[in-house]
């Protein structure tokens, strides 16, 4: 997807920055050729990557020249791949060796000129998601139909098999203080890294946000969460990757004040600007305008906090026509573009 024709789709369509993945979500799994974002099955959406293997400093200072060249800025790289980093979730004999992996690719995402590094700190991932034709006009999109409490195989890190030869038997489940203990190490650890990388490490909320999954704690899966994770560390380097859309999955909190409330913070990395309608565990993901959230309301509440960072759809709906993603980010693309200048945001 990182290729040059999509550079200039992205341009062409008004986008002015772009946030790169770099992990392979469908590496060995079951997916159809058309599909946008992985949902996986109870053993996650594929493989994890080559443990040996980190980002190079040539391959993202070459991703960074690419993406400049086609007019483009590069804000962030999002998300670890789980091959790289999975013993510091789970705290398992790795784990000194995977936080070294993470700050190397730190220092060379600040390297090659990148601000921000996007990241979910989470054991079971982003799973319990569905398919199915749940947008407007039966237009393909993803959601929730329920909890999701399979236990979750050892093995497994981030909904990706990371480990092939893992012992049979369950990941033994874990208590939220627990969790948020091995997220302060974590922060203690990385944030001066990042620091003095010019990063910011931006976290994601849980997806779905869930009190748990697969018997699996989460961290943030109700707004005022994200309070508890800023005051972990009082660094600009620990940020926050807010999602508009899972905020509105959440069962607590008001998403309108929780946007004020975070954007005049000065901890946003990025924004995830997408829509939805329902809360877990029942929720589907919809067309930008077509959803529970004003978006145009959650920009007007952006744009008097003085925020001036990246907006980005995230995902949509795919659309009925040869190039259903390309389609579906132009819709939403458009619909950003047209709502800023209404409201007189460059």
């Amino acid at each position: 997807m990182l290729t040059r024709e999509n550079f200039q789709f992205a341009r062409q369509a008004g986008a002015t920055h772009v946030v790169a993945h770099l992990v392979d979500y469908f590496r060995g799994g079951g997916h159809r050729a058309g599909d946008d974002q992985p949902t996986g099955t109870d053993t996650g959406w594929g493989l994890a990557g080559d443990p040996e293997k980190l980002w190079t400093q040539d391959e993202l200072t070459a991703l960074h020249r690419s993406v400049e060249e086609a007019g483009l800025v590069l804000e962030a790289i999002e998300n670890f791949d789980p091959a790289h980093w999975h013993d510091v979730l789970l705290d398992g004999p790795l784990r000194e060796k995977h936080l070294e992996n993470v700050k190397t690719i730190i220092r060379r995402v600040g390297k090659a000129g990148i601000p921000v590094m996007g990241y979910n700190f989470s054991i079971a991932g982003v799973a319990g998601r569905t398919r199915g034709n749940y947008a407007r006009g039966g237009a393909p999109s993803v959601g929730m139909e329920g909890p999701y409490d399979l236990p979750m195989p050892r093995g497994m890190a981030w909904n990706m098999v990371v480990d092939t030869g893992a012992p049979k038997g369950n990941l033994p489940a874990l208590s939220h203080e627990e969790l948020w203990l091995r997220f302060g190490r974590f922060l203690d650890e990385v944030i001066p890294v990042a620091e003095e990388a010019g990063v910011k490490l931006a976290a994601h909320p849980d997806d779905p946000p869930m009190e748990f999954i697969r018997g699996q704690p989460r961290l943030v899966y109700q707004p005022g969460l994200y309070q508890k994770l800023i005051d972990l560390n009082p660094s600009p380097s620990n940020a926050i990757e807010f999602c508009i859309g899972s905020i509105a999955e959440m069962t607590g909190g008001d998403l309108y004040e929780a946007v004020d409330t975070y954007s005049r913070s000065g901890r946003l990395g990025y924004v995830h600007f997408r829509n939805v309608a329902g809360k877990v565990p029942h929720y589907k993901e919809t067309f930008i305008d077509d959803g529970d959230v004003d978006m145009v309301r959650v920009l007007g509440i952006l744009k008097r906090n003085g925020y001036s960072g990246v907006l980005i759809p995230d995902h949509t709906p795919q659309m009925a026509c040869g190039a259903p993603w390309h389609a579906g980010m132009a819709f939403a693309l458009g619909y950003m573009k047209g709502a800023m200048q209404a409201l007189g945001i460059a």
